[in-house]
Order: C-alpha cells, then structure tokens, then sequence
C-alpha cells in the first residue's frame, strides 16, 4: 500500500527495480566512465564462474533469479547461440536510460565457454524497445580453459 492506495503489478516491479536501476544504470557508469562496457563485460564474466550452470536452462533460471530480466534461446546452431533477454527489467532499464547490457553478455558467454569449453565471446543489440538479443559465437578451434586466479583479480 502506498500513499492510500494499493499498486498495481506493474507499479511493484518498477518500485522493486528503482534502487537496482540506480546503481546499475546512472552510478557505475558515472564511476567507470568510457569503461563501462569493457569492466562490465569482465564482472559478468567473474559472476559466472562464481555462479556455474550446468546448461542453458539453468543460465536463464539464474537470470530470473537475480532479476536481470527473461532469457530465452531463440536460434541456436553449431558455435551459435542468439538468446533473447526481455521483460519488466529490460523494459524498466531502457525506459530510463541508455542502458549496457554486457553484464548479461559477459556472464552468459563465460556459462557457454564453460559449459562448451570453446572460448566463447558476445555481444548484444537492442532490437526493440523492450528486448535484447545476445549473440554468441565459440571459437571450437579454441578450447576453453579457466583463467588463472591472478588474472581474474
């Protein structure tokens, strides 16, 4: 109940998804500047081999999970994957700003290199207002291996 009256679904996903927003999309990148993107990208990938899944339904379980939004694979091919990242908090974070989305990029491509062990990039566009695809390609010539503990410092 706020101010009288009881809010709505929509009204408490954008109330629950402010301080996270905040945080995400106007304080860090104040702090990392030009950055963002390439330290992003590296944190996704070191949550990742902090959190391992075991395949790609337990990726898009982590994602609802830690509320970054509903991950679905929508084409897949030998060293291919386009996953589809959508819902409240995708539509939140774009309605407010410009936001990154190589948090989610990194961490899905270090899931994928793990679980495929190819090394494993990506990278992601936003193909509508309300939606983000990433893209992975894994380099099957390349065989993964987990960086050393200094180098993840």
């Amino acid at each position: 109940m706020r101010f009288g009256y009881t809010m709505s679904d929509n009204e408490n996903t954008t109330q629950h998804l402010f301080g996270a927003r905040l945080i995400r999309d106007e304080l860090i990148p104040d702090l990392l500047g030009n950055h963002t993107k390439d330290i992003l990208y590296w944190a996704g990938k070191k949550l990742a081999r902090s959190y391992p899944c075991s395949n790609e339904g337990d990726i898009i379980s982590f994602f609802e999970r830690a509320e970054w939004g509903v991950l679905s694979i929508i084409k897949q091919k030998n060293d291919e994957i386009h996953f589809e990242l959508s819902g409240n908090v995708v539509e939140e974070r774009i309605a407010h700003n410009d936001p990154v989305f190589t948090l989610e990029a990194g961490f899905i491509a270090e899931q994928i290199a793990m679980i495929k062990q190819y090394h494993t990039e990506a990278v992601y566009t936003r193909k509508k207002k309300s939606c983000v695809q990433i893209e992975l390609k894994s380099d099957q010539k390349d065989p993964y291996t987990l960086p050393s503990r200094k180098a993840s410092l």
